[in-house]
């Protein structure tokens, strides 16, 4: 279980792998922050590929490991690594090619919809699940995925899109078969071999003062429902139901 990261002709292939689901713990948050802002940071890096191995992209955050921690530390931990990696994909001094495939779900949506330019795999499914496990956080980066009443069905309904959904409606990039996804990240990312460094930095760093919505603030706005449902104790009950495998209690917050 671990986060890799090589660099090779000047591209950064960081690559999550973190059986069975990539359901990252607090400590995986904060290394995924790290790693990607190094490779930002450094002056020979063109761009930056994300990517995962196993059964798909991202499963969220790890609740097993939230459920079993004393008190909030875990839970403290996760929002703020959440924070942290999804910061270091937008602000990234180069670009971020993020290449998705069998399922990118809750923090998964949170790096995706903070990228510069999205790679998936033909079938991936992408969904907020955040409402059924008693939280909330990662609309922000679903409004830069799909139309805006499309993301509210999908936060509140917590049903999911499809690859091809995000692809007709522009967000996806590029859209391949599962075995060709780390080879097409790869050609996209040699693209800014070609260009000159200092104007793609520039760039990026213009497209992130000219964005509408500050995503930064705005997720951390989100996480502070996340934390007035956790003191309501309406959120453990639904990560524990969710560790039981049982349904959620609906009633919860009427005792």
């Amino acid at each position: 279980m671990a986060i890799s990261h090589e660099i090779i002709d000047g591209i950064a292939e960081i690559v999550v792998d973190y059986p069975p689901v990539n359901a990252i713990p607090v400590a995986g948050w904060f290394e995924l922050a790290e790693r990607i802002t190094a490779a930002g940071n450094d002056p020979e890096t063109r761009a930056v590929i994300l990517r995962a191995e196993g059964r798909g992209f991202n499963a969220g955050v790890d609740i097993k490991e939230m459920q079993t921690t004393e008190g909030f530390d875990a839970l403290l931990g996760a929002n703020r690594g959440c924070w942290e990696s999804f910061k270091a994909v937008y602000e990234c001094k180069v670009p971020v090619i993020t290449a998705v495939h069998g399922y990118c779900v809750g923090g998964g949506i949170g790096l995706a919809g903070n990228s510069d330019i999205l790679i998936a795999a033909k079938g991936t499914k992408f969904a907020l699940p955040e409402v059924d496990r008693g939280a909330l956080g990662a609309a922000t980066h679903l409004a830069r995925l799909v139309p805006p009443l499309k993301m509210r069905a999908m936060v509140l309904t917590c049903e999911p899109a499809t690859a091809e959904e995000l692809h007709n409606w522009g967000s996806v990039y590029a859209l391949v078969e599962a075995d060709q996804l780390a080879d097409k990240a790869r050609e996209v990312a040699r693209s800014f071999t070609t260009k000159i460094p200092r104007v793609v930095r520039v760039a990026k760093e213009c497209l992130n003062n000219i964005d509408p919505v500050d995503v930064n603030r705005s997720y951390r706005f989100e996480q502070g429902f996340t934390f007035e449902l956790n003191l309501a104790g309406v959120a453990d009950e639904a990560r524990d139901a969710f560790v039981d495998k049982r349904d959620t209690d609906a009633d919860t917050d009427k005792k």
